[in-house]
């Protein structure tokens, strides 16, 4: 039995499914699997994956149904006691398996293991994520997770390996959810479980990517339903000013994009003292310009500049 199953969701990744499979099969540590879902791919992605002769690797074709089911079947399918996510667009270093696996070994009870990674924002430039209270060299059981899991996330699906018995537990990916369906389930699990990082950067997020999940229009996604973590939230104020964050992430994007109805349902629902003078004046702002907003921050990520309202 495999220590990990590999589960790669893919759809239209022509171009960067084979980097990433390449990845996997170059890590130092050997005792996994590979299960990729096709979700329904019109270019030629799975004819990249069958080129690969390698008995690890294992194919499975669908309709699309988008992300969420793909990566549950990958989870179905699997034999392995923790699953590695890794999207077709995304890359790991050598060493990433091997990390999480001495993580899990040193830490056998949690409920997410992560690594550190970097961002690719464009083919020079790359950024390395900070999490608020975690020093670059700590590796161990994160103290408090929903604190730390600031300004970048802890939990990034590509650098992550889970115990399927966990995610079976949660139920795995709403499949109902097309953006923030990972954010919800890592949420479901970090109220109940521990989760642990090591101080290794492992994986690399290709935001540079065009067409990625995370930058498809607003108006076109369904998103999670915070309403379901409203008890966790009064129990726990850190929880609550994390999803706060996402809260107001939404509804900036809905204000920008004309949807004024869901925009004000987002940020009224925002405890006031997680929203700070700087983001009530931004949601005050005109559609417009925080469209030109928008349009300056993505230029800025892209020579590695960062800014942000969030703490």
């Amino acid at each position: 039995m495999p220590l990990f199953s590999v589960v790669i969701p893919l759809y239209n990744k022509e171009k960067f499914i084979e980097n990433t499979i390449k990845s996997v099969l170059c890590q130092t540590f050997t005792n996994y699997e590979i299960i990729v879902v096709n979700d329904g791919s019109t270019d030629e992605s799975e004819a990249k994956i069958l080129e690969f002769n390698d008995k690890r690797i294992q194919l499975y074709n669908q309709k699309n149904q988008g992300v969420s089911v793909a990566r549950n079947l990958g989870i179905e399918k699997s034999k392995g006691k923790l699953i590695a996510f890794l999207d077709a667009d995304d890359y790991w270093f050598p060493n990433h398996l091997e990390e999480l696996s001495h993580l899990y070994n040193n830490f056998p009870s949690c409920g997410i293991y992560c690594s550190r990674y970097k961002i690719k924002t464009t083919k020079k430039h790359f950024q390395i994520p900070n999490h608020n209270g975690i020093e670059s060299f700590f590796t161990g059981i994160v103290e408090n997770y929903f604190f730390s899991n600031r300004p970048f996330r802890i939990t990034w699906t590509s650098s992550l390996a889970i115990p399927k018995e966990i995610l079976e537990k949660f139920g795995g990916f709403s499949k109902g959810i097309t953006n923030g369906q990972d954010i919800e389930l890592w949420t479901k699990i970090g109220i109940h479980n521990s989760v642990a990082i090591t101080n290794k950067i492992t994986a690399i997020y290709h935001y540079d990517v065009p067409n990625s999940l995370a930058k498809k229009s607003i108006n076109s996604m369904k998103l999670m339903d915070f309403d379901q973590f409203k008890i966790s939230e009064q129990q726990n104020p850190d929880l609550k000013s994390f999803l706060d964050l996402h809260r107001f992430f939404y509804s900036i994007l809905y204000k920008t994009y004309g949807n004024q109805k869901i925009a004000q349902k987002y940020y009224y629902a925002i405890s006031e003292k997680n929203i700070g003078l700087i983001n009530h004046i931004l949601f005050h702002l005109p559609a417009n310009f925080l469209k030109i907003l928008y349009k300056i921050k993505h230029l800025l990520k892209k020579i590695s500049f960062e800014f942000s309202t969030y703490n």
